[in-house]
């Protein structure tokens, strides 16, 4: 069920125009200090976990994996998506939230 409450608050994201997806754009948006979490799905390959958890680290952003890039492409209502950037703060801490709790469970 909070998985479900999860994608839909990710595809509200999306309608609102918060979120970027694409590895070259999130690394850009990183650098600027524009991305406020970033959600990579669990079957990314290695290299591009690796290159966005570097990006994320060295500029202090938070980082979850979550979902398969099927799941993260449904609900933004796109193709298959591996790494998605939120540049909201508001929704960047509720989708935080709502994800650790999930993975408490």
């Amino acid at each position: 069920m909070i998985k479900e409450q999860i994608f839909n608050f990710l595809g509200l994201a999306m309608r609102a125009r918060k979120v970027k997806v694409g590895e070259s754009v999130l690394i850009s948006e990183i650098k600027k200090r524009n991305i406020k979490l970033v959600i990579l799905s669990t079957d990314a390959s290695d290299n591009a976990k690796k290159n966005i958890k570097n990006k994320c680290d060295t500029y202090h952003v938070p980082f979850r994996v979550f979902g398969t890039r099927v799941e993260l492409g449904q609900s933004l209502g796109k193709e298959e998506r591996v790494n998605v950037g939120v540049t909201d703060s508001g929704f960047a801490k509720k989708l935080m939230s709502m994800i650790d709790e999930y993975c408490k469970e």
